[in-house]
């Protein structure tokens, strides 16, 4: 009797080796959908927390608990997801590089323009690929919004209007020490709105900086306080106009205010959140008083960045000259910082 005998298919791809340093929430989240997506399996987790560590492990039980940093570089990677406080993200992104290891890295990539700098030009010798969360570029909504603009189909876009506040303000003690996260409400949220702005608009130079920032309802009492209230004006080179605002623990009568509205010569174009979630989102076509809807939810887009870099990074791609991009938004972080100094 033949037996029959199961062949591996010629274009089988064997999935990438993964470490994933920081498995907190939010690490934990971005490793789920990748390894949902069946791109990559887990090799090993690390997490200074023996409990974030059990169960990262509990996603992916064949995964090896790994001590620190170093102990992943040694275990033989294609690439390395990075979760942990903003202070370590350009160090930690720049070993791994160096190590020949592909990064995909929480943002802020760095608390600087010049620490993302670094990390794209390690990037770059390293011919390694970089990727950032910049999650809400990957929202169904985003994308369409993004479309009419690259296509002419709202005019010259010449203003837009981008929120973010958060009526909770995060709970890790580090978000508050300047020097361990960089800044306030400003690089943990209003990094999302620069980034969406600027990518939106196809990354026009930024020509000037209006900014005001404050804690507690006051200005900034001294240089290591961090901002809860952020509100910035960048005219961009071709003349755009940008207001930004965004918050922790803002009395906005909800959870979350987030929007993104794009105001153009023949149209415009609305993101919002719905009812005060972190995670639904409309978006819609605007024309005169009457809107068409673009897309409403449910849309899964949390991981999708994530999975974006694993899929690139399963493809063979080497290093991005658009990761030039993180540097873009830092340098716009830095301006806003530098114009609301007192």
């Amino acid at each position: 009797m033949n037996e029959l005998i199961s062949m591996p298919a010629a274009n089988a791809v064997k999935p990438l080796r993964l470490g994933f340093l920081g498995v907190g929430w939010i690490g934990r989240h971005r490793m789920k959908a990748i390894l949902d997506s069946g791109l990559a399996q887990a090799a090993a987790v690390a997490d200074p927390s023996p409990e974030m560590a059990a169960e990262a492990k509990a996603l992916a039980p064949d995964a090896r608990i790994a001590t620190d940093l170093d102990d992943l570089l040694g275990d033989g990677l294609d690439g390395i997801v990075i979760a942990t406080p903003s202070a370590s993200h350009a160090e930690q992104s720049i070993r791994a590089l160096r190590a020949g290891l592909a990064v995909f890295c929480q943002k802020p990539l760095g608390r600087s323009e010049s620490e993302v700098q670094a990390v794209v030009d390690a990037a770059r010798a390293a011919d390694r690929l970089l990727g950032v969360d910049l999650s809400y570029r990957h929202t169904r909504g985003m994308q369409q919004i993004r479309n009419l603009i690259h296509s002419n189909a709202l005019g010259k876009v010449f203003a837009a209007d981008l929120t973010f506040h958060n009526a909770y303000g995060p709970d890790k003690p580090w978000f508050y020490d300047k020097n361990q996260s960089g800044g306030g409400c400003l690089i943990d949220l209003g990094v999302h709105l620069i980034d969406l702005a600027l990518w939106s608009l196809g990354f026009p130079s930024v020509a000037a900086v209006t900014s005001e920032l404050r804690a507690g309802g006051g200005s900034l009492a001294s240089g290591t306080q961090v901002e809860d209230f952020a509100a910035a004006t960048l005219t961009l080179s071709g003349g755009e106009v940008i207001r930004l605002t965004c918050s922790w623990r803002l009395q906005a009568g909800c959870d979350a205010v987030i929007g993104a509205d794009f105001y153009g010569t023949e149209g415009g174009a609305s993101f919002r959140n719905v009812e005060g979630s972190f995670y639904d989102f409309t978006a819609a076509r605007l024309s005169g008083t009457s809107r068409e809807i673009l897309a409403l939810p449910p849309d899964e887009w949390g991981g999708r960045a994530a999975v974006d870099w694993a899929r690139k990074l399963a493809q063979g791609q080497r290093f991005d000259a658009a990761c030039e991009e993180f540097v873009a938004v830092a340098a716009a972080i830095d301006g806003i910082y530098c114009a609301g100094k007192r």
